[in-house]
Parts: C-alpha cells; structure tokens; sequence
C-alpha cells in the first residue's frame, strides 16, 4: 500500500501493513496526545511527579519537565532565561512533541531546588526531584510511554476495533514497526528540516538559508506565508523583520544577522542554537534512511532476516544498542538465532563519514540512493561547519512496540456521529508513536496526514 505524496517525499514510501486504516485524526486536543519519557534506570517523568523533599547528592539536579504546546528546545531556552542561566546548563534525553502534553527528565547545573520555584511560564512546569552526578543524555533514555485518542472515526464501532487488532497483529508477525524516522524530524506542517540538511551537506549555505526563511508551506498560517514570500521576492532581510511575526522566532534571528551582513549566509547560521543546527544534518541523514527501508520493503528483503552483507546490532536485555556486525556467510545462522531470541535486529547505516554503506542487496540499494542525491559519506564532513558534521551511525529497521493496548471505540463528544478510540503503547528511545499511527490511520492524501494531526 502506497503512502501520501507528503510522507513519500519524507522516504516514507510504503506502510509496514496491508491492512486497511481506520483514518480518524490525533492532536484533537493536547491532551489527546500524552508522552512520558522513561530513562535506562526505569525512572518514568510522571504528569503527577513525586514533590517530597529533594534527596540525593550531585553537580546536577533532576527534574521533570510538564509542557503543553511547547517545542522542547525553545522550552529549554524559557526556562533557562526564568533562572538567568544559560541554556547550554540544561540538558535533556530527548526532544518531545511540540503538540502535545509531555513530561520528561531535565537535568540542571548549579542551580538550587530553591530556585526552581520561581519559574512561571503558562503551559509549563518544572518539579525538582533529586540530585545527581550525571547529566542527561541520549544514552540515558530508554524510551517513551504515550496514550493516545484518535477522533472523528466515521467507521463503526466493529470495524475500528477489528483493524486495530488485524493491523497489530500483522504488524508482531513482521517482527515489530518499520523503524521510519518520523513526520517530526523534518518538521509537521513545514517539512524542510531535510532541504535545509542536504544543502549544508552540499555546503551551499545560501540555498539552506533561503529554504528556511522563504520556502513556504500551504498548512501554515497565512501570516507566516505572507513573510516567507515577501522575502522570497525582495531578498529585503532587514524589511522582512516588519514581516516576520515573533512566534517565528529562529528565523528572525537569522534575519537580524542577515540584516547587517546581507551574505553571511554561513554567519546567519551561526546564530542558531547547535542542536537546530544539527538536527538539520540529521534530518538528511534520516531521509535517507526511510528511502532505504521503503526501497528494501518494495523489493521484497525481509526485514527480520538477515541477507549476506546487512549490518546487525546486537542487543543489551532491556532491548538496547550494544556491537553491530556485518552478516556473512561465516555468522548468518548465528545471527538469525540472535534475531529470533530478540537479541539482536538488522540495520541501516545513517550515512556518515565514520559510516560506510552495507553490501549485498541492502548496499545496492543504499548506493543507488547515494549516486542519485550526488553525495558520499565524506559529504558529511564539513569544514565550513565542523561542529554539524557528522560520524554517522547505524538504526534498526524494526522497533517492537511495547505494552500496547487498545480501549473500547466510543463516541466521540467533539465530533457528533463519530467515534474515538484510545491506544497506549511504549516505544523505545529513537523511534516515533506518529509512525505507528499512521499504519493504524492510513491517510490517503496529503491533506489528512495534515489534517490527521501528523
């Protein structure tokens, strides 16, 4: 079954699935999608956190993040500006959804629990909850819990529950969810991140700044539109400030360098916060990796077993990253036990210039991809920018999804005539509740991926 146009483009070319969808939308309400980060040690960012006397010792404090309606990095940066310190003192496990209620972990240097009373910041809370000697990372995470509502179901009650049900079952007999890097990574209603990434990578700095101020988006709000055509038309960066509304709040930064130094393209850059920078490249990197994995599904590869030349991971026992291989002729029949005893999966590179392709079909394919974007992994070393470049990496290519359930459909009281259901589900860190969504959902167009909440 075909995706999206939207998602396609995005490398999401094919669902995991057969099973037709139950369409529907999520993100309704924020509270209709909840997200609680879990880290390695079993510690779960609660919506409720434990607020008993600080414990512990550490250079850092531990706290949970509660957010609605909040890009996690822009979050950072409020809270940051709340205890007059600066951001790079905060760290974080992970980026949670912007559109959503979410709690996760935050860690924070030199700041007493004291002081953690003074922020006040509409949708948003911050609890202390112990001392530490380690700040967060990615390392640190595990996962993320989610329950989720999806409304406006024009099926009956029968149907939805019974393509729920066919549609996990499918998917447990694959071998888990097609591991896609999700509608977030290259942004909801503007996906450009990946643009803006492949231009880095080419080091053309101009067209990556141009893409991110001027490339426009007929799901985002008019105003928006109207700034981005403007400066698409003038190239006037120091009117397109009058332009710009403030929610818009990374562009304008650019925009006031660009103001000043009309072809510092790479200056312009500069002015943003690394992990934006980053996540550009990032995004690319991701890119290529859906078209990937939807090439090897289109072609028939198996995604739970291994094909001569196709990395595997091995896995620690709570299902995490350990030593990668190489599958031969020599290992294939250990590593295919491996894979039925849970304890290893297979995986594609994140192309980087530490990160080679895979052989065998699986590289056949990557190397195809990569002649058609005109790139290598040493692409991804950037001298102009050398703190985005990037080593590269490997990603499984099935996720297993833990602990779902399914409620009873019922009616849905924002949507007379319709129904509602609620999942819950965890995921392990990396991979995305949007991507399981979608093969419950299917969208068939453009517009319901966007109207879908995605």
């Amino acid at each position: 079954m075909n995706a999206p146009k939207l998602e396609a483009d995005l490398g999401m070319e094919v669902y995991g699935s057969r099973s037709p969808g139950i369409g529907g939308k999520i993100r309704y309400l924020s509270k209709d999608f909840q997200v609680e980060e879990i880290l390695i040690d079993g510690s779960k960012a609660s919506f409720q956190p434990d607020i008993s006397e600080v414990s512990g010792w550490g250079r850092y404090l531990l706290c949970v993040l509660i957010k609605k309606n909040w890009d996690t990095l822009i979050a950072i940066k409020k809270v940051a500006e709340c205890l007059g310190v600066n951001p790079d003192r905060i760290q974080i496990a992970g980026i949670k959804d912007a559109k959503a209620l979410t709690a996760q972990h935050i860690t924070i240097s030199g700041v007493a629990p004291e002081k953690i009373s003074s922020i006040e910041i509409k949708d948003m809370m911050v609890k202390p909850l112990r001392f530490v000697n380690e700040k967060l990372c990615s390392h640190l995470l595990f996962g993320n819990r989610f329950q989720i509502i999806i409304r406006a179901l024009e099926h009956d009650k029968v149907t939805v529950e019974r393509q729920i049900e066919e549609i996990r079952s499918e998917l447990e007999s694959r071998g888990g969810l097609p591991n896609y890097f999700g509608h977030q990574r290259f942004g909801i209603t503007r996906p450009i991140t990946h643009l803006i990434g492949y231009y880095i990578v080419k080091r053309d700095f101009e067209n990556a700044a141009s893409t991110f101020l001027s490339k426009t988006s007929k799901f985002e709000y008019p105003d928006s539109r109207e700034a981005r055509q403007y400066l698409s038309e003038t190239q006037d960066f120091k009117g397109g400030l009058e332009y710009f509304p403030e929610r818009l709040f990374y562009e304008r930064l650019m925009l006031k360098h660009l103001a000043k130094y009309p072809r510092d393209f790479l200056g312009a850059f500069h002015r943003l916060p690394l992990k934006l920078r980053k996540l550009f490249v990032q995004a690319y990197q991701s890119l290529l990796f859906n078209k990937s994995l939807s090439e090897r599904i289109k072609q028939g590869i198996p995604l739970n077993q291994p094909q001569i030349g196709d990395y595997v991971i091995y896995l620690n026992e709570i299902g995490l990253l350990t030593e990668s291989y190489k599958a031969t002729t020599d290992n294939l029949s250990a590593i295919k036990r491996k894979i039925d005893e849970k304890k290893a999966g297979i995986a594609i590179p994140l192309i980087g210039f530490r990160q080679p392709p895979s052989e065998g079909a699986q590289g056949e394919i990557e190397q195809a991809i990569l002649k058609k974007e005109n790139i290598s992994p040493d692409s991804f070393r950037i001298p102009e920018m050398p703190e985005v470049s990037s080593p590269g990496g490997l990603r499984l290519i099935l996720t297993s999804i833990i602990d779902f359930y399914s409620k009873e459909a019922c009616e849905d009281s924002l949507n007379p005539n319709k129904l509602m259901i609620e999942l819950g589900f965890t995921l392990r860190r990396s991979s995305y509740a949007t991507v399981l969504l979608r093969e419950f959902m299917k969208p068939n167009s453009d517009t319901e991926v966007i109207r879908g909440g995605f």
